[in-house]
């Protein structure tokens, strides 16, 4: 790859990540637009430790809080609400650590075409929008119960299917159960931590069964620029959310997956 294909895959990567929108709807037009080929698994790897660096780094006082929790927990048998949350996201990866784990050659040899990629786009889309007008604004995080985190691990798991938007999904779920757009992006985005890290361990064991090149500057490169751009897009997401509201992203999400379908 030449630096531009690098650097515009690792902004695509960076921007795409958390907002509700979808990476992999966005790409693949690179490859239908400009003709350049197939990134790689290894750089795919890259860019996703870019964004796993930039979520960690944007919730560090989140992550010291659960691991004070723990500590807490395992030496004085307290626990507090951040225990909680954490034993929430931890019961919401699940599902998809299973089912990502079992199905993982059926996506990614059946359900990567573009068609699907192209509804999946526009469906979900369309539910995110639902959803968001029917949210009963819940203003506490702390309030969200055991199994309302299970159901939203259980829809996560649609993230899977290529167009879905792992953000759109879990955000949708959470609207859906009543949080704000606020709190929906927060456990969306935190629950974003064990399903990244864990797609990525998966990936890392494909690539060490095959022989491939390693460029360093490259990958370097590519996790530079999807971490600075996906550290911004959090922070700007989640002091516009509740301005701007979700529809903005429906209707983005419906023009892009129309131009996918002309594609076909």
């Amino acid at each position: 790859m030449d630096y531009l294909q690098i650097v515009v895959l690792a902004l695509i990567q960076g921007v795409t990540e958390f907002l509700p929108v979808s990476s992999s709807a966005h790409l693949i037009l690179p490859v239908h637009l400009l003709g350049w080929p197939d990134q790689g698994l290894p750089f795919d790897i890259a860019v996703h430790v870019g964004t796993l660096f930039a979520v960690l780094f944007y919730f560090r006082d989140d992550l010291k809080r659960f691991i004070d929790a723990s500590v807490d927990i395992w030496m004085y048998r307290r626990s507090n609400e951040h225990a909680h949350l954490l034993g929430k996201l931890a019961l919401a990866t699940i599902p998809i650590m299973i089912v990502g784990y079992v199905l993982k050659p059926t996506i990614e040899t059946e359900l990567r075409s573009l068609s699907v990629i192209a509804l999946a786009t526009i469906g979900f889309g369309l539910l995110l929008g639902i959803a968001d007008r029917g949210s009963n604004k819940r203003t506490e995080l702390a309030g969200l119960r055991y199994r309302e985190a299970l159901f939203i691990g259980v829809m996560q798991v649609l993230a899977l299917i290529p167009g879905t938007s792992r953000s759109g999904i879990t955000i949708t779920a959470a609207l859906l159960l009543g949080l704000n757009r606020i709190h929906a992006a927060r456990f969306s985005f935190l629950l974003s931590i064990p399903a990244i890290g864990g797609a990525g361990i998966l990936a890392i064991r494909d690539v060490a069964e095959t022989n491939f090149d390693t460029n360093w500057f490259d990958f370097a490169l590519g996790i530079g620029v999807s971490g600075v751009t996906a550290y911004f897009c959090i922070t700007v997401f989640l002091h516009l959310i509740n301005r701007t509201g979700l529809m903005p992203y429906v209707i983005y999400r419906v023009v892009l997956g129309i131009f996918l379908l002309t594609l076909l």
